[in-house]
């Protein structure tokens, strides 16, 4: 038994990843924490003129957040910065939205990511540093499915057992992994095994690789994201595909 008292938390390391208006002057953020994971907090207040907290609420800002209460939305009771937020517009600020949405679509609440949150914070700072973005969002993609306990196999034929041969043609089931292509209308994606490979060593130098995994990763993922398309994969489908 955890008593009556409410559950508190001083100055957790945490983003915001998304935020809505609730009543009349108070927001409902989703935060990604490093020792909680998702967390949904109710920030009271803070869409009134003397709120000190308003600004800090922002995507991709490094903050310190602390918060008190039981049950799933706990209140919001502190807020300070604990850096700069990255420089993110265009394509990049789409980018950064995309791995946001992956993060709210795909974790549950209450699951600690240590390493996922460290990835987060590296995926963001590359993006900032306008190093080309298919890669940074193979590699959150690959670690996302992996923290959430689907890793994929990637180094085998699933019925055979053979290891790879990068000079094969496979289909990958996203359920269960690579299968030799036999030339035969099968399920899965069609990808050569270098892909699978490169996918492994997080190597996306070759533009067909990345063409390939851009296309495994999205079924993969597609298993568990559900009919509902993501909004920051239909802005960017303007301009180019994720």
């Amino acid at each position: 038994m955890s008593g009556s008292n409410p559950k508190r938390i001083c100055l957790q390391s945490a983003y915001v990843l998304h935020t809505r208006p609730y009543r009349d002057t108070s927001l409902l953020v989703e935060i990604f924490s490093h020792d909680f994971g998702r967390v949904g907090l109710v920030a009271r207040g803070v869409r009134s003129s003397k709120s000190r907290y308003a600004s800090l609420l922002q995507p991709f800002t490094p903050l310190l957040l602390s918060w008190s209460g039981q049950g799933e939305l706990p209140t919001l009771s502190g807020a300070e910065p604990a850096g700069v937020a990255p420089h993110l517009s265009g394509e990049l600020l789409l980018s950064g939205l995309y791995l946001n949405e992956l993060l709210m679509r795909l974790l549950q609440r209450g699951d600690a990511h240590p390493r996922l949150f460290e990835s987060y914070i590296t995926s963001l700072a590359s993006l900032a540093e306008q190093i080309e973005q298919e890669p940074i969002l193979r590699q959150f993609e690959h670690r996302l499915l992996q923290e959430m306990g689907y890793g994929l196999i990637l180094d085998h034929d699933v019925i055979s057992g053979e290891s790879i041969n990068p000079e094969a043609r496979y289909h990958f089931l996203p359920d269960r992994g690579p299968v030799s292509s036999t030339g035969q209308d099968e399920d899965g994606i069609t990808v050569q095994g270098q892909t699978l490979l490169a996918i492994i060593q997080d190597d996306y130098s070759q533009p067909k690789v990345r063409q390939e995994a851009k296309r495994l990763m999205r079924a993969a993922l597609a298993a568990h994201l559900g009919d509902r398309p993501l909004k920051s994969r239909e802005l960017f489908q303007q301009q180019r595909s994720l």
